[in-house]
């Protein structure tokens, strides 16, 4: 008898001061990386899923990045700049 599965593990990244795109409210937004890992007799082995998303912690609301997104922001994140420049942008002025 082989026993064999998937364990998830959740792991916070960063925390962002980001614009949701869901409710427009500037907020923290966790950065969060989610791995999936096939395991046998109980035994994790190796990652075969891993997805990054954002979560606003004043409506809830969590939005897929890729990984590449997901570098950025947390190098974002480790230099101590505003996160603004993602999420819902910020209007700009017209310069023409």
């Amino acid at each position: 008898m082989i026993i064999f599965g998937t364990k998830g593990y959740l792991y916070q990244l960063a925390i962002l001061t980001l614009v949701c795109g869901h409710c427009g409210n500037p907020s923290a937004h966790t950065l969060r990386k989610r791995v999936t890992k096939f395991t046998l007799f109980f035994v994790p082995l190796f990652p075969f899923s891993t997805k990054y998303a954002t979560q606003c912690t004043f409506c809830g609301a969590e939005q897929k990045v890729t990984k590449e997104q997901a570098e950025q922001l947390q190098a974002q994140s480790a230099s101590g700049h505003d996160g603004q420049t993602y999420g819902q942008p910020q209007q700009q002025p017209y310069q023409s």
